[in-house]
């Protein structure tokens, strides 16, 4: 039997976040462990008109790929993958996993490797997102191995991902739309302001963000959402930022992630725990020493660190960042094949001014300076 919820995130990925069409053409596609959530999506977006065709990953492809591939096979193209996305309307996608330390023994630099092998359908991918061409929506599909990484059982795994979807409630679809009018309020603040300085344990940095756009994160993209992000001026970035949390890169860890930033390139990296992968990551392209993002997390409905970032950046109470690309829809400049989160909590003394005023503390919004 299918759990209603998933049939409410179905509902509301088509229905909502990407606005399916008759006629449109759309693509589904995730990993073989997530076969329910490709069959009840592609079942919704059928039934509205939609030409729907369906990609269906194989992990150990993937790992047999990085373990014994040439270099030069590391980096061709995906052709299937660029086909599609050159041509999708749509483009939905799931997150799941079997094993999530398959990539554990894999020697950082052929993950490098496998990195700038996708970035010509990435290239294609970020301009179409930025000129609306292509309407695209990630989301999670509660497997027993992600459940085990946020050391829950797959029933609470479930509870969790659902509840911070508004799944489990009357009308998702409605409780997004509100979502949207709290967040937009904080967008058009943050758009009038041209930096914003943030301050936490281990953290002293400011962000030139003027001449860029504030982005309210409202479903539309990623699913469960929960965020307001622009892409900062790449060479208006100076100071130090310490990330509290683990920043986990084709699931391998990389712990107290410290940073030091001038003229918006990184130029003293340290970890206490995987600093190796940090530089290569770093080092992967020119852009990638640069930041693509930052980001004020929104959802409180996600208040504990499960190793998986498309929960974790939304985390009410928190900021990040990303090295890497950025997002043109936002004004971003910065080109890079890969895009990596990095999370700073902000929940104990942080602060974040805009233009010298304290608009942020203890991680959360001040609402009387909208008043």
């Amino acid at each position: 039997m299918i759990d209603s919820r998933l049939n409410n995130l179905a509902k509301v990925l088509v229905h909502y976040s990407t606005n399916v069409k008759k006629g449109d053409f759309v693509l589904v596609q995730a990993g073989d462990i997530a076969l329910p959530w490709i069959i009840e999506v592609a079942k919704e977006a059928v039934s509205v008109g939609a030409h729907v065709e369906t990609l269906v990953d194989i992990p150990e492809m993937s790992e047999l790929m990085l373990k014994i591939a040439s270099e030069q096979q590391l980096l061709q193209e995906r052709f299937i993958q660029r086909q599609v996305i050159e041509r999708a309307d749509v483009w939905l996608t799931a997150w799941g996993d079997k094993n999530t330390r398959c990539n554990a023994n894999i020697d950082p630099a052929r993950l490098q490797i496998a990195a700038r092998g996708q970035s010509t359908w990435r290239k294609i991918y970020s301009e179409r997102m930025g000129n609306g061409t292509l309407r695209w929506c990630g989301t999670q599909f509660p497997t027993q191995a992600n459940a085990q990484e946020a050391d829950m059982s797959l029933w609470e795994y479930e509870d969790f991902v659902y509840s911070a979807g508004l799944l489990d409630k009357d009308d998702p679809i409605a409780e997004w739309q509100r979502v949207h009018r709290e967040q937009e309020r904080w967008v058009k603040y943050l758009n009038d302001k041209n930096e914003i300085h943030i301050i936490s344990k281990g953290t002293d940095i400011i962000v030139n963000t003027s001449s860029r756009r504030w982005i309210n994160c409202d479903g539309k993209e990623n699913f469960p959402d929960g965020e307001i992000f622009t892409s900062p001026v790449e060479n208006a970035i100076n100071g130090h930022i310490t990330f509290s949390f683990p920043g986990i890169y084709m699931g391998k860890a990389i712990e107290g992630i410290y940073l030091e930033i001038k003229d918006g390139k990184v130029v003293k990296a340290a970890a206490q725990k995987g600093e190796g992968l940090l530089k290569a990551l770093l080092d992967t392209d020119e852009g990638a020493s640069y930041f693509g993002e930052v980001a004020i997390g929104t959802n409180y409905g996600i208040q504990r660190f499960t190793r998986n970032m498309l929960f974790d950046e939304k985390i009410g109470g928190t900021v990040h960042m990303a090295i890497g690309d950025s997002m043109p829809e936002a004004g971003g400049r910065n080109r890079s094949t890969i895009h990596w989160d990095m999370l700073c909590d902000m929940r104990k003394g942080g602060e974040i001014y805009a233009d010298d005023q304290l608009f942020y503390k203890d991680g959360y919004f001040i609402d009387d300076v909208l008043r």
